[in-house]
């Protein structure tokens, strides 16, 4: 099997790390991983692509190597640059620092690396490690992901629903907030939404008077019961089919209606 692994954090993030061991644990002695991941952090590109400037691609060591563009940038150059057009059989994206659950994932470029897997019609699934009070205590602040990861992917690889539809099925897992010993348990879960909860911006002044603005989050707090943000805090892992298809199907026919 053959595996490709990206990030949003950068090609030196201790997820990506993380990852590689994952990773290498499902490809198995006789397969390959190969690393594409951003040069510098992407957190928070979604699922840009670097459309109207060139991307610098650079080679740093056997099946490694950097782009100075988005994660998706990274998917695309591993499979026309790297693979020269031949598609990876697996591709892993993360583990990401802090929690893609709920809205989150709107903005995550982990997610974005996915979307761009399954645009292009590759398995897919983004990997998130949640952080909280109980995850700063521990000596690895990825334990769980490690010790429970390739478990996890093994299961959606080996059992979970996959398809061929035009837009493609994909997965976010999400690691909780926990040491990997009070991990509960996997389940399916829908994405949820932070009730009150938003990106917005705050000024800061340089030194020289210039005005900038910083984009900051806020509360990461619970959702509906049962959805990944909840099932995460209880102490669950949560892994979430997604699709790229943005139609919201159940208002078409009362849309039709209203435009007749």
């Amino acid at each position: 099997m053959r595996i490709l692994i990206t990030n949003d954090d950068g090609i030196n993030a201790p997820g990506l790390a993380v990852l590689s061991e994952i990773a290498a644990e499902i490809a198995g002695p006789s397969g390959e991983v190969w690393t594409v991941a951003p040069a510098f952090e992407q957190s928070g590109v979604g699922h840009a692509i670097s459309y109207t400037h060139p991307t610098l691609f650079t080679q740093m060591g056997e099946r490694q190597f950097a782009a100075e563009g988005s994660p998706a940038d990274c998917v695309l150059a591993a499979i026309y640059e790297v693979f020269q057009g031949e598609k990876p059989d697996l591709i892993l994206s993360g583990v990401n620092r802090g929690n893609n659950s709920g809205e989150n994932a709107m903005y995550s470029g982990t997610i974005g690396a996915a979307i761009e897997g399954a645009l292009q019609g590759v398995r897919s699934i983004a990997l998130s490690q949640y952080l909280g009070p109980q995850t700063r205590v521990l000596d690895d602040p990825f334990e769980t992901a490690r010790i429970h990861g390739a478990r996890v992917v093994r299961a959606i690889v080996e059992t979970a629903p996959w398809d061929e539809a035009d837009y493609r099925l994909f997965y976010s897992v999400n690691f909780p907030p926990v040491a990997a010993k009070d991990v509960l348990g996997t389940r399916a879960a829908p994405q949820g939404f932070r009730q009150n909860t938003s990106f917005s911006t705050k000024p800061h002044m340089s030194p020289s008077g210039k005005r900038f603005l910083w984009v900051q989050g806020s509360s990461q707090g619970p959702a509906m019961a049962g959805s990944d943000v909840n099932l995460n805090l209880e102490g669950y892992i949560s892994v979430t089919p997604m699709r790229c298809d943005l139609t919201a199907h159940d208002r078409l026919r009362d849309l039709e209606a209203a435009l007749a």
